[in-house]
């Protein structure tokens, strides 16, 4: 038997253990974590709207109506009315023309890769993709090629190199980078060599592009172009789920072949309703990712200025690149002792070496809170101010 208890202790002695943060209330900026009040920057809610009356109230009408629970799968007789209301929503919120609602955005992944490629076919997937896409990989039993990050003429010349049915599947918003995806150059490749390319869209959804229709739609692209988008909707969407849209021939093939569509229960109704109030919310509301875009502008100008070490990013995630797994988490431990939560990302979620503090921004953080934040920096600079980091 496997020694678990020594695998434990060498996590420990590495940085890379992990713990869990009892939270009190509901998401927002302020935090109840383990009984203490925090000021939190790691959450995915980039527009604030986990906590929006306006969608809990949705909520809340809806649950007379609909009841709690989803009681069966979608194939059985859990496909409820909402559910279809929302799928509706979400395409034509998406520019498609169809969507299904899956229970989170990792079985979206695992069983929208695994449905549409299988033994014989080839996946080329990006280097630091999301696990959900490297596990709905792995599920497919097809070939997987990795291509190095962002590297178009690398895949192309994959591509050009392999025959028979061919997948590419890339985030559209890096989750421990928070760099995009160059989708254009890929949509342009993949229509060239006859592949199909999958975006998952999870953190670019409900922040990016016109009327915060994602980094697909910001970067001008047809449902020809991307076929096959994923989003999840417990990010920017605020409420939970996910999930894909694309063509009605291919949404008809994944209701027969997404075995996590086809084999679980589906999602309580009353949340597709809250999803829909939230779309609403996002089309008309420009000023919520305004505001949070603007955070991430001084929060770059002033931490660089710091001599801290940011990552090309310009979305609201923006992590402070540290290396070290100890010096990360004493970085991440010494803002906590200042009444700050921003977690400490470490392998394998990011490449050896490559530890990081990751900073994100919700559209209800106020410029206080960020003062909060970079005085916090300010005084914490020791801790990482090494011989690469200016003073």
């Amino acid at each position: 038997m496997r020694d678990f208890a020594l695998e434990l202790e060498e996590r420990k002695q590495a940085g890379l253990y992990r713990t869990r943060r009892h939270v009190a209330g509901p998401q927002r900026p302020s935090l109840i974590a383990d009984g203490k009040p925090l000021l939190s920057f790691c959450s995915n809610d980039y527009l604030g709207l986990a906590n929006n009356p306006a969608n809990i109230e949705a909520l809340r009408d809806a649950l007379s109506e609909t009841g709690l629970g989803g009681a069966a799968s979608h194939l059985i007789c859990g496909h409820h009315d909402a559910h279809h209301q929302l799928e509706l929503r979400l395409a034509e919120f998406t520019g498609r023309s169809s969507a299904l609602f899956f229970s989170t955005g990792y079985m979206a992944n695992m069983g929208v890769i695994s449905a549409l490629a299988g033994r014989g076919d080839t996946i080329f997937s990006d280097r630091l993709n999301h696990a959900s896409i490297i596990d709905g990989c792995i599920l497919s039993r097809a070939r997987v090629r990795r291509y190095a990050h962002g590297d178009v003429a690398a895949l192309e010349a994959m591509l050009a190199e392999t025959s028979g049915h061919k997948l590419v599947v890339t985030d559209g918003v890096f989750s421990m980078d928070g760099d995009i995806a160059p989708l254009a150059e890929l949509a342009r490749v993949c229509r060239f060599h006859d592949t199909l390319l999958v975006v998952d869209d999870a953190h670019g959804i409900g922040v990016l592009g016109p009327e915060g229709r994602g980094s697909v739609a910001e970067a001008g692209l047809s449902e020809e172009d991307v076929p096959v988008l994923i989003g999840t909707l417990g990010k920017g969407v605020g409420t939970s789920g996910a999930f894909v849209a694309g063509p009605s021939l291919l949404m008809d093939y994944l209701v027969q072949k997404a075995r996590t569509y086809i084999y679980t229960t589906a999602m309580p109704p009353a949340l597709a309703m809250a999803t829909i109030s939230s779309l609403d919310l996002i089309e008309r509301d420009q000023g919520r990712r305004e505001h949070v875009l603007g955070l991430v502008s001084r929060f770059r100008r002033e931490a660089s200025a710091m001599g801290y070490e940011l990552m090309p990013s310009r979305t609201p995630i923006q992590p402070i690149m540290v290396g070290d797994n100890h010096d990360a988490l004493a970085l991440s431990q010494a803002l906590e002792e200042r009444g700050l939560l921003v977690s400490a990302i470490r392998p394998p979620t990011v490449p050896a070496g490559e530890a990081r503090l990751r900073v994100t921004f919700s559209a209800a953080h106020s410029q206080a809170n960020l003062d909060c934040l970079l005085t916090a920096l300010s005084d914490c600079r020791h801790l990482v101010q090494k011989t690469d980091m200016a003073v």
